[in-house]
């Protein structure tokens, strides 16, 4: 019975729509904040975070506002789903251009 339920799990995470995006991290205790881009919006909270609490993120100054305020004090969120359709211009050069807008209108910093 549990073969057949992992087997199910598996085919239903197989067959999930992948939504690729921009998101952002924010510190509350300082109101800094990070924008990054994903081709999967709905794992990339996990990996950050993974990351963050391992000591091993690739952006220092978040890994520093980390270190120095905790986790409770962070929050995500996914800014902007991208489709298919949107991405059909060329993904790199899409998902780029909509990075960099974030970044400049929030006053983010990219990761």
């Amino acid at each position: 019975m549990l073969t057949e339920d992992r087997k199910a799990a598996v085919a239903a995470y197989k067959e999930r729509k992948v939504v690729a995006g921009i998101y952002l991290v924010r510190c509350g205790a300082t109101g800094a904040c990070w924008a990054g881009q994903a081709p999967d919006l709905s794992t990339i909270k996990n990996r950050v975070w993974f990351t963050l609490r391992h000591g091993s993120h690739r952006q220092r100054s978040l890994q520093a506002a980390w270190k120095a305020h905790g986790e409770s004090a962070f929050v995500f969120e996914a800014l902007e789903r991208l489709d298919e359709k949107a991405l059909e211009a060329g993904r790199e050069r899409v998902m780029k251009a909509r990075l960099a807008h974030w970044c400049a209108e929030l006053g983010a910093e990219g990761l």
